[in-house]
């Protein structure tokens, strides 16, 4: 049968983590024939560098694979320590739960979906936390049709994706745990420590109890600055191995690691890239700058309430992408104030002030040492008003 519109598979903007570095993860599997615990796919070694990558180094097979090539680099997919990964890795080997903690935008989902498909060869065992998930999320729920037909039955029962971890000895993600109700939250307390879940309704048949399979385990992530933020119990954070993941703190790496996603999304949209690397630069020093209240240069800086996140910026610079290809004819750094502005003023009113301030500080006096490029951005000062 040939492929048609019809039969072709359907176009993805994004792919899970497991199939946009598929043969990475292949060959990271047939490379390290370490030890391994119960039901990971890859030694915890191999986990680490599939993570932070091989340094440019290539590793080689131990011997041939069909469908593998002999040698190959692995590439770096999170810029942050290399400490922080392996205390993650070391964490989820004995079976603990992980808590990535932070500001938002640092990563830290990005972290947990490539943990979970080095580990467990899927990310998409995926709790979202919301002040609307229920308990259901974290346990079952029930096929009600079946429920009406037959009754309670194993067949009736809804595996949750923390149940489908549970009975398959894999790594289940639960995003902005700190989103859902506290009662909502305790129902991993008991899951955490006695790595079952009971199903009341089939007290009479096998199926009663779930017992974790070797290799269950949990990360959640968590923005502890967000507005709607519930308190975790201290019963519940006793059982998590808490990691911080902090701001990218090398500026270069931050650039290219921001020009890499904003390459990529705007290639999604069907565009080239052409954004120049001086208004790229321009944009993550604004960036750095407000974020740490101290501009590069020394000069201390009036920082706004909201997180001026590298996920932000990255947005920034691949809405600046679109516009050069999809609107050519003007110059793109004339949009950065504007869209700087959009991200200031999400929380707190008072932050555009705090931007203008910025204006009449670090980029005035940077346009006052001859620099062309911030010369035109402070006569743009007019389009934050």
């Amino acid at each position: 049968m040939t492929v048609t519109e019809e039969t072709a598979p359907a176009a993805r903007q994004v792919l899970p983590a497991e199939e946009r570095h598929a043969a990475e993860l292949a060959f990271l599997a047939a490379q390290d024939p370490g030890p391994r615990p119960p039901g990971w796919a890859l030694t915890p070694r191999a986990v680490v560098t599939f993570v932070c990558g091989s340094d440019g180094a290539e590793l080689a097979l131990p011997k041939r694979r069909a469908g593998l090539p002999t040698k190959l680099a692995i590439a770096p997919k999170f810029v942050g320590e290399r400490a922080l990964v392996e205390r993650c890795v070391v964490t989820l080997a004995g079976e603990r739960g992980l808590l990535l903690t932070g500001e938002p935008g640092t990563a830290k989902s990005m972290l947990s979906e490539l943990l979970a498909a080095a580990v467990s060869g899927t990310s998409a065992l995926t709790v979202q936390g919301t002040a609307g998930t229920t308990e259901d999320a974290f346990r079952y729920g029930w096929n009600y049709a079946l429920l009406l037909a037959q009754g309670p039955t194993s067949q009736a029962l809804v595996d949750s994706p923390v149940l489908s971890a549970m009975r398959t000895g894999r790594v289940v993600r639960v995003e902005e745990i700190t989103r859902c109700l506290p009662e909502v939250q305790d129902a991993l307390v008991s899951i955490l420590s006695d790595r079952r879940i009971s199903v009341p309704e089939l007290t009479a048949t096998e199926d009663a109890v779930v017992a974790a399979a070797p290799g269950f385990t949990v990360i959640a992530t968590a923005n502890l600055r967000d507005r709607g933020v519930s308190e975790m119990s201290a019963a519940l954070k006793r059982r998590f191995n808490f990691e911080t993941v902090a701001p990218i703190a090398d500026a270069d790496a931050e650039a290219t690691l921001i020009r890499r996603q904003a390459v990529a999304a705007v290639q999604r949209a069907g565009a080239a890239f052409g954004v120049d690397d001086a208004v790229l630069d321009a944009l993550v020093t604004v960036f750095r700058d407000l974020r740490s209240g101290r501009s590069a240069e020394g000069w201390d800086v009036e920082r706004p309430g909201t997180v001026m996140s590298t996920a932000e910026a990255v947005q920034v610079a691949a809405s600046l992408g679109v516009a050069a290809a999809y609107l050519p004819g003007g110059d793109v750094l004339d949009l950065l104030p504007g869209h700087l502005l959009g991200v200031v003023r999400k929380d707190d009113p008072a932050d555009h002030g705090r931007l203008l301030g910025y204006w009449d500080g670090p980029v005035r006096r940077r346009a006052e040492d001859g620099s062309a490029m911030w010369r035109r951005l402070w006569d743009l000062r007019g389009s934050l008003r």
